[in-house]
């Protein structure tokens, strides 16, 4: 008979190095959700997996990951004043509505993601 200072029993020990298996042996959450994992990510992480832009500049890789991560198929076609107002309700960075204010006042209304990239001179035309 074993006398230690275990609190759970060899069984639930097996259970749970079972549970982190994947963790230990790639070195990163294996879940799929944020909440599931056994250490989340701290807030002064820039990891895509949860959610947060890199700190660098906006190039337009960047915008365009933020700018599909924000806007849904249903928003489009949008102006420059609803497409502020819909980032601005996704809670989306300043930076990212920083540039989309510099899109032109004329009226446009913008079909893609793409588009919106190309009018901000970020993508080149095709």
């Amino acid at each position: 008979m074993q006398r230690g200072s275990d609190r759970l029993s060899p069984h639930r020990d097996d259970e749970m190095k079972h549970e982190l298996e994947g963790l230990l042996r790639s070195g990163h959450p294996t879940r799929t959700e944020e909440w599931r994992d056994p250490e989340p990510a701290a807030d002064d992480e820039p990891t895509a997996a949860a959610g947060r832009v890199s700190s660098g500049p906006l190039d337009g890789p960047a915008l365009r990951l933020e700018l599909a991560r924000r806007l849904n198929r249903s928003d489009f076609p949008l102006n420059r004043h609803s497409l502020v107002r819909a980032l601005t309700a996704q809670h989306a960075p300043e930076p990212v509505i920083d540039l989309v204010q510099e899109l032109p006042k004329d009226g446009t209304r913008y079909a893609s993601v793409q588009q919106i990239l190309q009018a901000l001179g970020l993508e080149p035309q095709r």
